[in-house]
C-alpha cells in the first residue's frame, strides 16, 4: 500500500490517505480501550479460552470386619451393617465377617443366629480414614424347657417322664403331675411319661422346640388293669420258703408258703423272668420266662432236687528234695491256662492229697501242684489231671 504523507503543521494531527476505514476506527478509539487490554479485530472482539471439565477424585473405601466367638455359635450367623450405609454378610465357618468397600462414617454392625443371644448386642463402628477391625461378639447359646402335666394328680405324681430326641432326660413328675425339662437346645423332642397300674393318653408326644419354651405338653394318667404270675415249687421239701425273684418290665421279690407256692400281683403287660433259689436245691428248669398280655398267667411251676454235694481227692508223689516243707494246689477250668491257688493254706509235708469241696456240678477243672521250700521259694507246676463233676 502505498501512503501520501503530508507535512507536519503545527496545531495539525497529522493524517493519512487511503487508510481502511476499520483502520481508521481502531485508531480512534485505542485511547479509549487500551486499558480495558481487549484485542479488536475487524471481525470484533475475542476475549477467553476454551477449558474442559476435570474428573473428581476418587471416593477411597475402607472395611468393617471382625470374629463372632465361639465359632460353634458364630459360624453361620447373619452380620448386619446400618448407618451411612446398609448391607448384610454371613460370617464363615470361623466366625469371621467382613464388610468392604465402606465409605467414611458411622455404621452400627449388628449378629444375629437363631437359638442365640450376642454380646454385646451390637456395635458402633466410625470409619474416618482407615479401616475398622475387631469388632467381636461372643455368641450365648440360648436354652428353652419343655413342660406340662399329668392329671390327675393321682396317676401323675410320680410319674416317670423321658425325654428323647435331640437330647435325653428323665425327671419324676411332682405331687400335682406338673414336670419340666430345662436347658434344652432348638430340636425335636419326645415325652413319654410311664407309671406301674397306669396307662396315658397320649402314651408319648412330640415337640419342637424353636427359639422359645415349650408349654402345655400335657397327658391324661388312665388306670390300667393289673395281673398277677403264679406257680408252685415242689416238692415241698425244696419248694417251702424258697426264694423266688422277679425281673423284667418289673422287679420283685417274694417267699413261697408251706406248700411251695407263690404269687406275683399288680403286673402290668410286658415280659418278665422268674428265677427260684433254695439252699441245698437245685431247680428246673433254672429259670422261665413268662409274657404278660391282657391276663394273668398261673402254673408258672418248677420242681426241687436236692443238691449233690460233689468233691475231687487229689494226691501225689512227693518230693525227693529234701529242702521241701509242703505243697499248693492250683486249678482252673481252662487246660494249661488260668490257674489259681485253691487250698486256703500249705498242704505241709509229708501229707501228699487234698480234697476240693468247692466244685460245682457240670463243670471240668484241671488241678496242678507245686512244692514249697522253707524259704518260701515255689516249684514249676507238676503234670495236669483234670477231674469231670457230674
Amino acid at each position: 500500500m502505498n501512503l501520501a504523507r503530508n507535512e507536519d503543521r503545527p496545531g495539525k494531527l497529522p493524517h493519512w490517505q487511503n487508510i481502511s476505514s476499520c483502520a481508521r476506527s481502531a485508531i480512534s478509539l485505542a485511547g479509549i480501550l487500551a486499558p480495558l487490554a481487549f484485542l479488536w479485530g475487524c471481525a470484533g472482539v475475542v476475549s477467553g479460552q476454551n477449558t474442559q471439565p476435570s474428573s473428581p477424585p476418587p471416593t477411597q473405601s475402607y472395611g468393617i470386619s471382625g470374629t463372632i466367638s465361639p465359632a460353634a455359635g458364630g459360624s453361620g450367623a447373619t452380620v448386619t451393617l446400618s448407618g451411612t450405609a446398609s448391607a448384610t454378610t454371613t460370617a464363615d465357618s470361623s466366625g469371621s465377617y467382613t464388610f468392604a468397600g465402606v465409605a467414611n462414617g458411622t455404621y452400627t454392625v449388628t449378629p444375629s443366629r437363631l437359638g442365640y443371644t450376642f454380646t454385646p448386642g451390637n456395635r458402633t463402628a466410625v470409619v474416618s480414614g482407615a479401616n475398622v477391625t475387631a469388632a467381636d461378639f461372643t455368641a450365648i447359646a440360648q436354652t428353652f424347657a419343655i413342660s406340662g402335666t399329668i392329671s390327675p394328680a393321682a396317676g401323675g405324681n410320680g410319674a416317670t417322664v423321658t425325654l428323647s430326641g435331640a437330647a435325653s432326660a428323665t425327671t419324676t413328675a411332682n405331687s400335682s403331675g406338673n414336670y419340666a425339662f430345662s436347658g434344652l437346645a432348638n430340636g425335636t423332642y419326645a415325652v413319654t411319661p410311664s407309671r406301674t397300674g397306669y396307662a396315658f393318653n397320649p402314651s408319648t408326644q412330640a415337640a419342637t422346640v424353636s427359639g422359645a419354651d415349650v408349654t402345655g405338653v400335657n397327658f391324661t394318667a388312665q388306670t390300667s388293669p393289673t395281673f398277677s404270675i403264679s406257680g408252685t415249687i415242689s416238692p415241698t421239701t425244696g419248694g417251702s420258703g424258697a426264694t423266688v425273684t422277679l425281673s423284667g418290665a418289673a422287679a420283685a421279690t417274694t417267699i413261697t408258703d408251706a406248700a411251695g407256692n407263690y404269687t406275683f400281683g399288680a403286673l402290668g403287660t410286658g415280659t418278665y423272668s422268674i428265677t427260684p433259689a433254695n439252699t441245698g436245691f437245685t431247680f428246673t428248669p433254672p429259670s422261665q420266662s413268662v409274657t404278660v398280655s391282657g391276663t394273668s398267667v398261673p402254673g408258672v411251676n418248677f420242681t426241687a432236687s436236692v443238691q449233690v454235694t460233689h468233691s475231687v481227692a487229689l494226691t501225689w508223689i512227693a518230693s525227693t528234695t529234701p529242702t521241701v516243707t509242703g505243697y499248693n494246689v492250683y486249678r482252673s477250668t481252662v487246660s494249661g491256662t488260668g490257674y489259681a491257688k485253691n487250698n486256703p493254706s500249705l498242704v505241709l509235708a509229708p501229707f501228699v492229697s487234698y480234697t476240693d469241696t468247692t466244685v460245682m456240678t457240670g463243670t471240668t477243672y484241671y488241678y496242678v501242684t507245686t512244692a514249697v521250700d522253707g524259704s518260701g521259694n515255689e516249684s514249676v507246676y507238676s503234670n495236669e489231671v483234670s477231674a469231670v463233676i457230674p
